[in-house]
């Protein structure tokens, strides 16, 4: 039986890409609106709600699934963490996906950056940077995806936001071990590059996912959108969906 589907942000690039492909995942788009749409109808009759759309649409969204008792897959990004706290409390009833970023790729990346990030902690001799590129027309910095990088390596690291350095300019004196290093480029149709670094002393490790086709987010929206249902309330990311991680809020 086909998953049917509100889809907030359809005309937008990802909800484009999410409609394109969405008959391969047996899933059907029911329901697609954007900005100013009421979806109060389509999340009472709906399977599952995706939202790829703007920061300032998602708690409004997010309410009404709670109220309606239907799951979620988050994908906006550039929330606030007094936003994301609204949207938390809003769908503490209800399973959420939420991720900055959906593909196969970018999630093993994040797992591969836990484990590197736990060898080279703070006290190890390894300065670490997070460097990402996307196209010129995003909006927020960084991306979703360094933001979860970034949060990985201060977690590790047992850091604070304040001692995430976004760009360097000027006269800023030695770089502190107690420093990560975050630089957000922007130019062209780059659809999205993300590279940790690790730089120690005679070595540098590496860890980089290029996406050159955002099929592969949209993929991985409409697997989350099918594994999301029917699961308890919780918080859940996309190493959930792909088995790397168990955990819930």
């Amino acid at each position: 039986m086909s998953t049917h589907i509100l889809l907030n942000g359809a005309s937008g690039r990802m909800g484009r890409a999410i409609s394109n492909i969405s008959s391969d995942y047996d899933c059907q788009i029911s329901w697609p609106i954007d900005l100013g749409d009421d979806p109060t109808d389509g999340i009472n009759q709906c399977d599952v709600v995706i939202d790829f759309s703007l920061r300032e649409a998602t708690l409004p969204l997010a309410q009404k699934c709670g109220e309606a008792g239907k799951p979620m897959v988050i994908g906006t990004t550039g929330h606030d963490p007094s936003e994301k706290e609204e949207i938390l409390k809003a769908t503490s009833g209800i399973p959420v996906v939420w991720a900055g970023n959906f593909s196969t790729g970018v999630n093993l990346l994040f797992y591969l950056t836990e484990q590197a990030a736990r060898v080279l902690d703070s006290s190890s001799d390894f300065d670490a940077e997070v460097i990402e590129m996307h196209h010129k027309l995003k909006k927020d910095a960084p991306s979703g995806t360094a933001d979860r990088l970034l949060e990985i390596l201060k977690d590790s690291r047992g850091l604070s936001d304040d001692q995430i350095a976004h760009g360097r300019s000027g006269l800023v004196g030695e770089r502190p071990l107690d420093e990560i290093g975050s630089h957000a480029l922007r130019g062209g149709d780059v659809v999205g590059d993300h590279t940790v670094y690790f730089a120690g002393i005679g070595e540098r490790l590496e860890l980089t996912h290029r996406a050159t086709d955002r099929k592969i987010f949209a993929a991985g929206a409409l697997r989350a959108a099918k594994w999301v249902m029917g699961r308890p309330s919780g918080l859940y990311s996309m190493q959930d969906v792909l088995g790397l991680v168990s955990s819930t809020r």
